[in-house]
């Protein structure tokens, strides 16, 4: 048995080709027979690493009484809420509204027109039937009600983001005392123990902590750093770390990030390599590198594509049962490891009949530390070094068993937004330590990108990439988000930072230009979400509030503020960059002075406003010697430009050597100080 889903290229509706019910790729096919027949939609949206999908799925979408109830009585699309996040943003607003607590599964019931009039998450099956024979009998017997009901979500999802929180234009004002009370707001949540919020579960949020570094470069504030620092060392050593082969899980479902939601999702590594490499620039904490290190070990191993792109994630499952490919049963740990077993059963916490969960009968064990190799090397009066290397090997021995195991669903459709977040990742990764194969990593992706990913005529960007089904060529369907533009410009920026290579400065510059054409509201000074050219929905929406993934509209206006700096110039008689950037901050700086628990990476541009950006322009032979020396000090809230020999870019234009030695140029605001010929003179002006 196979349903229409059976021809996608998604990982997640082809979990769910073979299901009973009668499902739809979300399109025009299935919103024409509703209109036909005058039934209600059944909107379905999930991904292929969610657990409670899966669920849902073995309990009811597979039951054939479950299935026959929805096929008779409704039109019913499944949707990948990571290949449409254009629809899963529409109706997870609209359940929100509703006063339903978002997630996933997310179920939604629509009129034939798309218009929603109820949702909400997982059932269980019984449940669920009840619930679906109460809204077909509401349907046939109070239409009229229904529609009503759905026509005001659908007005409320069309406000502007000035109708919904009562937003006027406002100039912003750059002041040490607004930032000051953004960080005192977002400090009150802290989790002064272990890190991250007060709360459980807990998600990484890199974005917070970006905007504490940022934080902390203006103020210098102990706090800030502390918190930092205390999130990114429990977090390292907790179980929602995967201690054996790298990479952090999506979250942890208690507040001691010890028992994870086994799913790997890349947009988080990426974010992580970025956040744990700047962290380390700061502070030269040395499990901060390992981390690096290890984590893009794993996303090269596990989620690099043959082509150079990356896949989207792997599931917390494997045989049906969460966590089980991660997890050790004590005896076979003792098998492996021999000799070795006692001190490490000590430093990961091995309990003897399992430190987490049970499976046929046997308890697991979840591998968590909570000292540094330092400190337990102290207790176990070794050196340091002797205890890396018998971590190095025993790492290995285990990871050599676990990879004979039945291995965890991949995702592998492979996503244009979260690999510019990986490209942002992988060149953090390389100016931070100088790694020549993070570098020929992100090339290979940023080469990938514009291959594969990058209209050849138009020069737009597609959103997914992955052959089979319909796709038998591989080539790109789904046009791209806003999320895909503020990722990649975000990504070539760095890029060009790195390299000097004006390849990538330019199509950054191109894509933004791109992005103001079609994606641009002057009357809300902010971005849509969709193109204008994209299949038209029942509302087009914005993205502003950052989340596990900052938003588009806060990556853009980083993005412009640093076209503004390395090129300022109007675009097609339109505002320069700069301008755009004080109109879109001035939108939004109301609510960062509400709150800025999730406006975060809003926080972070403003925190570099607060006092003037440095433009370092360097010029001469040893242009990318200086390059590196510079990036290994911590300091944010700069641009970098350079050339060997000549560039017409503004900040290198007529820039010349100093008696044929490399010269660097400090500036601010296009005012240049002297030129040096050290690194040293350089930051000794800049007070690094």
């Amino acid at each position: 048995m196979m349903n229409r889903l059976a021809q996608e290229t998604s990982p997640y509706l082809l979990q769910h080709a073979h299901n009973p019910v009668d499902w739809f790729p979300w399109g025009s096919e299935a919103l024409q027979k509703a209109q036909q027949e005058n039934k209600p939609v059944l909107v379905s949206i999930g991904y292929s690493a969610c657990h409670w999908c899966h669920v849902m799925e073995r309990e009811s979408f597979e039951n054939e009484q479950v299935a026959n109830i929805m096929n008779a009585h409704f039109v019913c699309i499944k949707v990948d809420r990571e290949e449409r996040p254009d629809v899963d943003a529409i109706y997870m607003d609209a359940v929100q509204s509703m006063g339903v607590q978002g997630g996933w599964p997310l179920n939604v019931f629509l009129m034939p027109d798309a218009k929603p009039f109820y949702g909400l998450t997982y059932l269980q099956p019984r449940q669920w039937i009840n619930l679906l024979t109460s809204v077909q009998s509401a349907f046939a017997e109070h239409p009229d009600q229904l529609a009503d009901s759905a026509e005001g979500f659908a007005d409320q999802l069309n406000l502007s983001i000035r109708e919904q929180y009562n937003l006027s234009d406002t100039t912003p004002v750059f002041s040490s005392e607004l930032l000051e009370t953004m960080f005192r707001k977002l400090a009150a949540s802290f989790d002064t123990v272990k890190g991250g919020p007060r709360r459980a579960p807990k998600f990484p949020m890199p974005s917070i902590y970006g905007f504490l570094l940022r934080y902390y470069q203006v103020t210098q504030s102990e706090d800030a750093l502390k918190h930092i620092s205390r999130t990114l060392n429990f977090m390292a050593l907790g179980g929602i770390y995967d201690q054996i082969g790298g990479g952090f899980s999506r979250y942890s479902v208690d507040d001691q990030w010890f028992a994870p939601h086994f799913e790997k999702m890349l947009y988080d590594n990426a974010q992580l390599v970025s956040l744990y490499s700047e962290a380390y620039s700061l502070t030269k904490n040395p499990l901060y590198r390992h981390i690096v290190f290890q984590t893009v070990a794993f996303l090269k191993r596990e989620l690099t594509s043959p082509e150079g792109g990356f896949y989207s994630a792997l599931d917390a499952d494997s045989e049906g049962v969460e966590g089980k490919f991660y997890t050790w049963p004590t005896d076979e740990l003792q098998a492996v490891l021999g000799a070795d077993f006692g001190w490490f059963s000590e430093l990961y916490h091995i309990a003897p009949d399992g430190n987490w969960e049970e499976h046929e009968g046997v308890g697991r064990n979840i591998l968590h530390r909570v000292v540094s190799n330092e400190d337990f090397a102290r207790k176990q009066d070794i050196p340091v070094a002797e205890l890396e290397t018998q971590l190095t090997s025993v790492h290995q021995k285990l990871l050599t068993v676990r990879d004979r195991r039945i291995r965890p669903g991949l995702d592998d459709k492979i996503l244009c937004s979260w690999n510019g977040l990986m490209l942002k990742g992988l060149v953090t990764a390389y100016r931070v330590f100088g790694d020549d194969s993070f570098l020929k990593l992100a090339e290979q992706n940023a080469g990938f990108i514009q291959l594969k990913m990058t209209h050849p005529e138009t020069g737009q960007l597609w959103h997914s990439y992955k052959s089979g089904g319909k796709n038998t060529e591989g080539a790109p369907t789904i046009t791209g988000y806003l999320e895909d533009y503020a990722a990649v410009i975000d990504g070539y920026l760095a890029l060009y930072q790195a390299t000097f290579r004006e390849n990538y400065l330019l199509e950054a510059d191109r894509l933004a230009r791109y992005t103001l054409d079609h994606f641009w509201d002057e009357a809300d000074h902010l971005f849509f979400f969709t193109d204008q050219s994209a299949e038209p929905l029942i509302a087009r929406k914005k993205e502003v509030f950052d989340n596990v993934i900052p938003a588009s509209n806060s990556l853009m206006a980083h993005n412009l503020y640093t076209l503004s700096l390395l090129l300022e110039k109007p675009v097609d008689g339109a505002p320069a960059y700069g301008l755009l950037v004080e109109a879109m901050l001035g939108r939004v700086q109301p609510l960062l002075e509400q709150n800025a628990d999730y406006l975060t990476h809003w926080a972070a541009l403003y925190a570099l406003r607060v006092k003037p950006t440095v433009e370092i322009a360097i010029v001469g032979p040893e242009a990318e010697a200086f390059r590196r020396d510079i990036d290994q000090r911590f300091f944010p809230n700069k641009v970098l430009a350079g050339t060997e020999t000549t560039s017409n870019l503004p900040l290198l234009e007529n820039r010349t050597t100093i008696n044929g030695e490399t010269a660097i140029y400090v500036c601010y605001n296009r005012t240049c100080q002297l030129p040096v010929t050290t690194v040293e003179e350089a930051l000794k002006s800049l007070g690094a």
